[in-house]
């Protein structure tokens, strides 16, 4: 977003003559740009830093089968190829789930009991 001190320079250097109004749109425009990259770097910054840890328990036991912990910058990368060949697995958008993560979602985000197999796996970005 362009400030309103921003918009209020390049609006008297208008006024002044020192540039177009076409030249004045062209540079809200690329401030408005700048701005936004910006702020997708820092989303991806934080999901860099996030990770996404899986936990499978077995049921009877209540021992952890499984625990894995994978930097989501990894998992970024995976999902985008795993994207090429099924762009929603079991109903889940995997754009949707990693912008969600970008934009600082955190949490449990899966939960399934599986009956059959006697396991509780958990999912949960930190």
């Amino acid at each position: 977003m362009v400030t309103s001190e921003e918009r209020m320079r390049i609006l008297r250097m208008i006024q002044e003559g020192k540039i177009t109004a076409d030249e004045g749109a062209k540079l809200l425009a690329a401030l408005r740009e700048s701005r936004k990259e910006a702020r997708e770097v820092a989303s991806m910054s934080r999901a860099n830093k996030s990770w996404l840890r899986v936990r499978v328990t077995d049921m009877k036991s209540g021992r952890t089968k499984v625990s894995v912990n994978l930097p989501m910058g990894l998992v970024d990368a995976g999902m985008r190829i795993g994207a090429q060949y099924a762009p929603q697995l079991g109903g889940i958008d995997i754009s949707q789930f990693m912008d969600e993560i970008k934009s600082g979602a955190q949490g449990k985000i899966i939960d399934v009991i599986d009956e059959e197999d006697g396991e509780h796996v958990e999912i949960f970005v930190e």
